[in-house]
């Protein structure tokens, strides 16, 4: 069978488009930004035209925007540089348990310089409550620190609640937005958000490049020293090519987002019902909120078999699949997400996440869940 590719959550491929576009600034276009001189002048007007796209995109000044290397280093640049703006006012950062691990991290690793952190619980669906976080806030929190939606399970959290309470409180919001990024719509103009930390590898656009806003009112310490590129707020030369590949995704995303979530939604449930069909409403778990999600992740457990067994059946027969957990030695651990949402261990220890994409069809989701069946009757005997 041809490879099945349903792992988009963890990265897309990229569009021939996007790569098309940034040919040039792989070859003829290879000046420096900050030079002076024509060739440096012909990058800087791609990273400005790239600034003012994405920026339009999320509804904020491209003086807000700062290009990252990545989701990761946004995320760390705000929690670390919004904690040592702020550490004179402050030492407590409120988060969740969910978080991906760029965040839990990066608050793991403040907590060794004195920092307190408040991680608090989800619910059955893996959801934050509004009141929690505000009943978590105490006189020296400084920063909140909650995704839009979760990269397993696809829920998506109450960030204009959360929001309101920030500012009202007068604390910095940041929200990992980087698997929200065009199936959520954003606009930061009206949202109560700080910082908003993005990735373009998620939205078919290349790896090693992402953004940060930080408002204009926000005090963020920067993460990285050596230059005064991004308006002294991330050292280092920008990656022109790559910046200019994540504006021709956000082009080619915008130019078709209806059409593409409901293409998502019609994949995933086409999954659903054909596990539903071959296995019956028994043979498997859907994990996550039924209705405030994300289109294109689908976490199911199969009780009975184990992730790591049925991850691997599914590599050999063309299906690539993820568990959305770290994997240490060799073996799976249990999701810290699933683990914080309170479910059973036989749903825990069974959990596969399926995600889709601008390359799948309702031909390759048959096929997938016929392997998923086969496998799963296979390992149950």
């Amino acid at each position: 069978m041809n490879p099945i590719y349903l792992d988009h959550a963890a990265t897309t491929p990229v569009h021939p488009a996007v790569v098309e576009r940034m040919l040039p600034y792989l070859s003829e276009y290879f000046g420096n930004a900050s030079s002076t001189h024509r060739a440096g002048r012909d990058a800087r007007s791609a990273l400005n035209a790239a600034r003012d796209r994405i920026s339009a995109f999320v509804g904020c000044s491209p003086a807000e925007l700062v290009f990252t290397g990545g989701g990761t280093e946004s995320d760390n640049t705000a929690i670390f540089g919004a904690a040592e703006a702020s550490s004179g006012r402050g030492r407590h950062i409120i988060t969740t348990q969910i978080e991906h691990h760029a965040v839990l991290h990066a608050c793991e690793r403040l907590e060794k310089f004195g920092y307190e952190v408040t991680y608090l619980p989800v619910d059955k669906f893996g959801q934050v409550s509004a009141r929690d976080v505000e009943a978590a806030v105490r006189p020296d929190t400084v920063l909140i620190s909650v995704m839009y939606a979760n990269n397993e399970v696809g829920t998506i959290q109450p960030v204009k609640e959360i929001g309101a309470i920030a500012r009202e409180k007068g604390i910095l919001f940041h929200v990992d937005a980087v698997q929200a990024l065009g199936h959520i719509p954003i606009d930061l103009g009206s949202l109560p958000v700080d910082l908003m930390s993005f990735s373009a590898h998620k939205l078919s656009g290349p790896k090693g490049t992402g953004a940060l806003y930080i408002a204009r009112s926000a005090r963020v310490v920067p993460l990285l020293y050596g230059g005064s590129q991004e308006r002294k707020r991330r050292a280092g030369t920008e990656n022109t090519a790559g910046i200019v590949g994540f504006a021709e995704a956000v082009k080619i995303f915008e130019g078709a987002r209806y059409e593409m979530q409901q293409k998502l939604e019609k994949l995933r449930q086409e999954m659903v019902m054909e596990l539903e069909r071959r296995l019956g409403s028994g043979g498997y778990v859907v994990n996550g909120h039924p209705s405030e999600r994300l289109p294109h992740i689908l976490n199911v457990s199969f009780p009975g078999v184990s992730t790591e067994s049925l991850l691997m059946n599914l590599d050999l027969a063309g299906v690539a699949a993820a568990s959305g957990s770290a994997c240490t030695s060799g073996s799976l651990e249990v999701s810290h997400v699933l683990r914080s949402m309170g479910l059973p261990e036989e749903v825990t220890a069974s959990a596969v996440r399926f995600s889709f994409g601008r390359t799948n069809d309702e031909a390759q989701i048959a096929a997938a869940a016929g392997a998923v069946q086969d496998i799963v009757t296979r390992l149950r005997r």
